[in-house]
C-alpha cells in the first residue's frame, strides 16, 4: 500500500553528458538512496522506442524485477505498454520540454494534461520508493522543466543539483558515438548546453534552499566533498558517503538510459582531469563552444585563456 508520507527526490540537471550518471551511482551506494537515471525516458524505451531498452542491471526494463513491477502498477490495464507510452511522450512533448521550464515555474499546474502528467510522475516516484524502499530517489533525468514541475506535486519534496561541465569537454565528448548515444556537433552541443542551464538557473535562483550549484571539475577534483554537500543538502547522513579518496564500490543498480559506464560494477576509480578536449577538440569547433557559450562560461568560473595552448589557434583574452 502506498504511503502519504512525503517523498524526497533530488533532482540532477544540466546539459547531458556532464557526469551525472557517476554521481547517481555513488549517491546509488548510500542506504536509503536509489539512482534511477533518465526517468524521463521509462516509458519509451521500456517500449523499444528510445535509444536503450536495457536496466543498468544487464535485463530489459520489462523484464527486469523493479521495472517491470513499477511498470505494471502505474499503466491502465486496457491499455497496451507503446500505446502508453506515446501518451507519456506526448505529454512530455506538449509540457515538459526544456523551453517550457519558466512557463512551468511561472504557472504551475495550469491546465488538465499537465495536472495528469504531474500526477503520473509522482506515482512513479512512489511506485518505486515502496518497491525499492528508497526514502530518496536521485534522478538524473537533467531536463531542468520536469524538474520544476515537482514542485507543484504536493507528495514530493524536491532538491536540485544544478550539475554543468565545461562546454569544451562537454563538446569533446559529444563528437563521439557512446553505443546507444548518436554523436553531434560542438555549435549544437553548446547551444543546448546553453538553454539547459539557463533553464537550471531560473529553478535554483527561485529555490536557492533547495539548490546546489556543482561544477563537474569540482566532483572529480574532490568526489569525497562533493558527495558530502550533496548529501547534507537533503538531510542524508554525511558518514555513509561511501566515496573513499578517489575510489567507491560500485554495485549493480536499476538505471534507465545514462552513460554506458552506468553498466560498471566493482571498485571504481574517479578520474580527477577532464582535459581530453584539449588537445581532441579541432579549432573551429573550440571557437564555436567559447562563442555560443557566451557569459556563462565566466560565470561558471571556466577561462577562455589557454583554450587554444596547444597550438591550434590564438590564445583568447583570459576571464576571470
Amino acid at each position: 500500500m502506498m504511503s502519504d508520507s512525503p517523498l524526497t527526490v533530488l533532482c540532477i540537471t544540466g546539459w547531458f553528458r556532464n557526469g551525472s550518471t557517476i554521481i547517481g551511482n555513488v549517491l546509488n551506494e548510500v542506504p536509503g538512496f536509489f539512482h534511477v537515471g533518465e526517468l524521463h525516458y521509462l516509458w519509451q524505451n521500456a517500449a523499444g522506442k528510445g535509444s536503450n531498452n536495457l536496466c543498468g542491471c544487464g535485463q530489459p526494463l520489462t523484464a527486469c524485477a523493479v521495472w517491470s513491477e513499477v511498470l505494471a502498477s502505474l499503466r491502465p490495464p486496457e491499455t497496451s505498454l507503446g500505446e502508453y507510452a506515446d501518451k507519456v511522450t506526448r505529454s512530455q512533448l506538449g509540457y515538459v520540454r526544456t523551453y517550457h521550464t519558466w512557463r512551468v515555474l511561472n504557472r504551475g499546474l495550469h491546465c488538465d494534461a499537465i495536472r495528469e502528467h504531474a500526477d503520473l510522475m509522482a506515482r512513479t516516484y512512489r511506485a518505486i520508493a515502496d518497491r525499492t524502499g528508497a526514502r530518496v530517489i536521485v534522478d538524473t533525468t537533467k531536463i531542468p522543466s520536469e524538474a520544476a514541475l515537482l514542485l507543484s506535486v504536493p507528495a514530493v519534496t524536491p532538491y536540485f543539483i544544478h550539475l554543468v561541465r565545461d562546454p569544451r569537454a562537454a563538446a569533446h565528448s559529444w563528437r563521439n558515438t557512446k553505443q546507444y548515444v548518436d554523436a553531434t556537433s560542438a555549435a549544437r552541443s553548446t547551444a543546448y548546453w546553453d538553454l539547459f542551464n539557463l533553464g537550471c538557473e531560473a529553478i535554483t535562483r527561485r529555490y536557492p534552499e533547495r539548490s546546489l550549484f556543482l561544477r563537474y571539475e569540482d566532483f572529480i577534483a574532490n568526489p569525497a566533498v562533493a558527495i558530502d554537500a550533496l548529501l547534507e543538502l537533503c538531510g542524508g547522513d554525511r558518514e555513509a558517503n561511501p566515496v573513499r579518496g578517489r575510489v567507491v564500490e560500485l554495485h549493480v543498480n536499476h538505471t534507465i538510459t545514462g552513460n554506458p559506464d552506468r553498466f560498471n560494477i566493482g571498485p571504481t576509480t574517479i578520474r580527477g582531469t577532464d582535459d581530453g578536449w584539449r588537445a581532441g577538440l579541432p579549432a573551429s569547433a573550440k571557437l564555436a563552444t567559447m562563442t555560443i557559450s557566451g557569459p556563462l562560461l565566466g560565470r561558471y568560473g571556466y577561462r577562455y585563456r589557454g583554450t587554444f595552448a596547444n597550438g591550434a589557434g590564438p590564445v583568447r583574452p583570459g576571464m576571470g
